[in-house]
Parts: C-alpha cells; structure tokens; sequence
C-alpha cells in the first residue's frame, strides 16, 4: 500500500485500489511523526532541568517541517506530481493533533482543552472528503 491517495480508476490497477474515506483519513494522518512527537514531548517534559517551554516551541516548528518532508517523500512517485495537497493536509494533520494533545497550546490564554479535541474530531472527518486534485492527474 502506497503513502499516496489514489482517487481515479487509471492509477489504480483493480477497482479495490481506489482510496475510500477510511483510506485517506489514514494517509492523511501522520502517525509516525505523532508518535515522534509523543515520545520527544516526553523526554523533556520528565527533566525538569531543561527548560522545556522554549525547546518545545522550537521542536514543534522542526516537526512541523519535518512532517512535510516526510509526506512528501513518502508519496513520490515517478510520473507523477508532487502530492502537494496531501503534504498540506498531512502537515496540517500534526498540527491539529498537537493542538489536541494541549501540551504545546496549554501556555496560550485563548486555549482550553476541549477546543483541541473539537478540532481534531471535525479535522479528522473532514479531510478524508478531500480527493487531492494530484490524484487525479496520470503523466
């Protein structure tokens, strides 16, 4: 199973490789970067020596970065576009999922725990809607 979203019959090779809702709701979230985040947002907070408000901030914009990085090379394919609407979205994705972990968005005024898991939940079953125009398009 490719990273990228396949939204038309001629890049699929079977009907069933077409991507549905759940498919794209997984291409579009990434995992992997979540979980970094989890793991790295962890190991700081536990030393209380370092001061981690600052260097979470920092950590939050390299993952940001690194988040479109990933995507982008996790859906490079020869003859084909760059998957910039799933790097948008994906990139997005982290944002929003770490807004709803609170953590990094707790130091706000405006921020409130429930409004990151309102946030989530409409992220999460809106973008799956989406079929990235680059799908779409066979060189």
């Amino acid at each position: 199973m490719t990273r990228r979203i396949i939204t038309t019959q001629l890049e699929a090779n079977t009907s069933s490789n077409i991507d549905g809702y759940f498919d794209k709701l997984i291409k579009y979230i990434p995992s992997e970067i979540v979980v970094g985040w989890i793991a790295v947002k962890g190991l700081l907070i536990s030393d209380n020596e370092i001061p981690s408000n600052s260097l979470l901030w920092i950590l939050f914009i390299v993952f940001t970065g690194l988040t479109a990085v990933y995507i982008f090379k996790q859906t490079s394919e020869p003859r084909k576009p760059p998957a910039i609407t799933q790097v948008l979205i994906s990139t997005g994705a982290f944002i929003v999922w770490v807004f709803a972990l609170g953590e990094r968005f707790s130091s706000l005024a405006f921020y409130r725990p429930v409004y990151g898991s309102v946030v989530l939940i409409l992220y999460s079953l809106i973008v799956p809607l989406f079929n990235p125009p680059e799908g779409e398009k066979v060189k």
